[in-house]
């Protein structure tokens, strides 16, 4: 196969995976029209339409998909090998790409990565924070981060936090005004503060637990926001209760900005995991990133 050939077929996967020659061109540091020159080079000599193009998206053919298939294994594991050979250096380098939530970014994964990374320059990580729950594997990515319960059951997953809880919580002047509630059925007749989950687009219904209990209860409220951030500030400003990871307010409660109602109604559960797809073939770097972060009870 010639050179040129090789890397026409390369820029076709990056197109074809990022479904956008705009993202696909920043990736390679090619221009857009240059990129989109090579794939329309690489249709003509098989003669055949490997991407569907209009204005606004980009999407493989049933011929492009078939090729897609054929050439994504062999790049992965050439790509693979590649970061492998870093082995043969003194100190491990290459790129990684970490998907999280925003919480877990920073309270987990930047705290390590500052310290980590000053003693290995050669080491590169992309960490892209999203909400949503993104698929790893489709979307290229290294390792994800998110809660125990969230990981799928065919991914290996590495402990890397402590055990968390979620916390019920209000200012004082909103509880000036009405009574505390003392079990989560009360909440009905509270003004609850609502997050809008972007996994699903729905609101989240709050989470309960007591004697093997469980409970899931719909509130309502005055506000809906898809921020931690807002659901804390409304919070904060006495608009109702917010319900909120508990290390989000241990300040705010324990100055007595807010007050915690429902504490016995809310148990620990597993915390942050990093997990990964079980084939993948952990690099020198990606493996010095994970025991970084494994979780190692204090």
């Amino acid at each position: 196969m010639q050179r040129e050939h090789l890397a026409d077929l390369a820029a076709f996967v990056t197109v074809a995976r990022e479904r956008s020659f705009t993202r696909a061109a920043a990736k390679l540091g090619v221009t857009q029209s240059s990129l989109s020159h090579t794939v329309r080079r690489l249709e003509s000599r098989l003669g055949l339409r490997l991407l569907a193009r209009t204005t606004r998206s980009v999407a493989p053919t049933d011929a492009g998909e078939r090729l897609l298939r054929t050439l994504r294994p062999a790049f992965e594991e050439i790509d693979a090998e590649l970061a492998a050979l870093s082995e043969l250096r003194d100190k491990p380098a290459g790129s990684i790409r970490i998907t999280t939530s925003r919480h877990a970014a920073e309270t987990i994964l930047w705290p390590v990565l500052k310290k980590l990374l000053l003693d290995y320059p050669d080491v590169k990580v992309e960490v892209v924070v999203d909400p949503g729950l993104a698929d790893v594997v489709a979307e290229r990515f290294d390792a994800g981060i998110r809660l125990g319960e969230q990981v799928a059951k065919d991914m290996i997953a590495v402990r890397i936090g402590p055990d968390m809880r979620m916390a019920a919580v209000a200012a004082k002047s909103y509880f000036a005004r009405r009574r505390p509630p003392r079990v989560p059925q009360d909440l009905a007749h509270h003004q609850c503060i609502n997050l809008r989950l972007q996994t699903a687009g729905g609101l989240y219904a709050w989470e309960f637990e007591k004697a093997a209990r469980e409970l899931k209860v719909r509130v309502d409220g005055q506000f809906v926001f898809n921020e931690v951030a807002m659901v804390l500030e409304a919070a904060r400003a006495g608009f109702g209760i917010a319900f909120v990871m508990e290390d989000h307010v241990r300040g705010d409660i324990a100055t007595g900005r807010l007050v915690r109602v429902l504490g016995d109604w809310c148990p620990p559960f597993s915390g942050y995991h990093l997990y990964y797809p079980s084939r993948r073939q952990l690099t020198p770097a990606f493996a010095l990133l994970v025991d970084a972060l494994r979780y190692r009870k204090p």
